[in-house]
Order: structure tokens, then C-alpha cells, then sequence
């Protein structure tokens, strides 16, 4: 198998951190001394990941000033700018000259896990012919985000974005969601072969105006092809507000 390399979607303001995104891309907000970014980079480059490209957008030089070529971590590191924010479907295309033929793990530039999650992704996506790897975080809110439904092998079978209380009610009828089984939610970390830029080459908007990723995902569920699941083990932290931000300062 070709070595994996990353990519980071960075290009977000992060409207919900309000004044402290005025100057600064959300993922450089500081968690215990370094950016969310770098702790993200240095987690990928321990995993032996060393080719790493960020999408930046929202005051792009900060982060490129900030890591440069990524020889200070031992690592390539290029970025592409993602002029218009039209949705984390199309996000990804900017890297798909860097990604060539190799599998690629892609995060959002906001969530922290422990290193040992990118590795144990690598051995998952190693261990069969799988089109990717989506990691899950076990959860009881079911409105709360994308919502997985996996087979007996852990494999994706159906992602449902956001439901409504109608469409979980739904759900609950269907079978897909049973009492005193978690909800698994997207927890935004993938692994994926080239490929799939196949199906966000074909994408359309989705009703929020949005190119989204999830919509590429269900589509090659849908070709046959099977996307191997992850639970997190331990660490897993959406940096989405000011409040978050404080309780990982505080070490909470």
C-alpha cells in the first residue's frame, strides 16, 4: 500500500469563537501553548505521516507563515486557499494533485485527538479492501449531528446528516436506531483512496446551498464500495466555541 498522506480542511472562520477569530483562523486558537493545527500536524507527522497539505482560507497567511514548508516538523507541507466557501464537499479537490494516487487522511482543522487515533485509522484502512475509513464517537443525542448506521463487520451501510425529530422518529420505526444502542456520530477524521474526488467532482448543492462531503460519502456506499468503520478511543474534542476552548486550557 502507498504511504498515506494528510489533509486539513483550515479554511473556516469559525463564527461561533465570535471576536477571537477576528485576526486569526480558528485552528491557530491556542490550546496549552501551541495551535489546535499544530497539535493536529504533530499527532499526523508521529503517526509517520509526512506529506501534508492544509486548505486555508480565512486569514490564510497566518497558518502558512506558520508552518512554512514544514521542515521545522520534519515534514512537506503545501497549502491550496479555498477562495469561496461553498462547503467541505469541494474543499478537498484543492489537494487533489498532491494526493496523486495515494490514500489520504482527512481532518477538519479543529478536532483534537490523541496521536494513537491516526495510527489506528492506518491499521483499519490496512486490514481490508476498503474504499476508506469514517471514524465514529458513540453519543445518545441523535439530533446532535451526522448520524452512521454500520453491518456486523463495522462497515457503513447508511449516513443520515443532521436528522430531524421526524426523520429520527423514523428511524426508530425502521429499526436503524434501537433502545440502549449508541448513535454514532461523524467525527470528522477519514481516510479515503483518491477516488473519491470521482463523486465530489459529481456533486450538487445540498439544501443548506452547500457542497457537502457527507453526500460523497452515502454515494460510494451506494457504488458497493465499503468505507470500514472507527470508533475513537478516548480524546475526541470538537473545538467549536469559546467554551471548549476554555475547558481544554483549564485541562478539564
Amino acid at each position: 500500500m502507498r504511504a498515506v498522506k494528510a489533509i486539513i480542511l483550515a479554511a473556516g472562520k469559525g463564527t461561533r469563537m465570535r471576536e477571537l477569530t477576528q485576526e486569526l483562523p480558528k485552528p491557530m486558537l491556542r490550546v496549552q501553548g501551541k495551535p489546535i493545527l499544530e497539535h493536529i500536524v504533530e499527532g499526523l507527522i508521529s503517526t509517520g505521516i509526512r506529506e501534508i497539505f492544509i486548505i486555508t482560507g480565512w486569514h490564510a497567511e497566518v497558518i502558512e507563515n506558520h508552518f512554512g514548508n514544514g521542515t521545522k516538523w520534519g515534514a512537506r507541507i503545501e497549502f491550496g486557499r479555498q477562495v469561496v466557501q461553498d462547503g467541505t464537499g469541494k474543499a478537498p479537490e484543492l489537494a487533489q494533485a498532491f494526493a496523486g494516487d495515494s490514500p489520504f487522511l482527512l481532518t477538519y482543522g479543529d478536532i483534537l485527538v490523541h496521536p494513537e487515533t491516526y495510527a489506528q485509522m492506518v491499521q483499519r484502512f490496512a486490514a481490508g479492501d476498503f474504499a476508506g475509513v469514517i471514524t465514529v464517537t458513540p453519543g445518545e443525542d441523535v439530533t446532535k449531528g451526522g448520524l452512521n448506521f454500520f453491518d456486523a463487520d463495522f462497515c457503513l451501510k447508511r449516513l443520515v446528516e443532521k436528522p430531524s425529530l421526524a426523520q429520527v422518529e423514523q428511524l426508530r420505526q425502521e429499526g436503524w436506531l434501537q433502545p440502549g444502542q449508541p448513535a454514532w456520530y461523524n467525527a470528522g477524521i477519514y481516510i479515503f483512496r483518491p477516488s473519491l474526488f470521482e463523486y465530489t467532482a459529481r456533486l450538487q448543492k445540498s439544501p443548506r446551498g452547500e457542497y457537502e462531503l457527507t453526500d460523497a460519502i452515502s454515494a460510494i456506499v451506494a457504488s458497493g464500495q465499503k468505507l470500514a468503520g472507527l470508533k475513537i478511543q478516548g480524546r475526541w474534542v470538537d473545538v467549536r466555541d469559546p467554551e471548549v476552548l476554555a475547558q481544554l486550557e483549564s485541562g478539564s
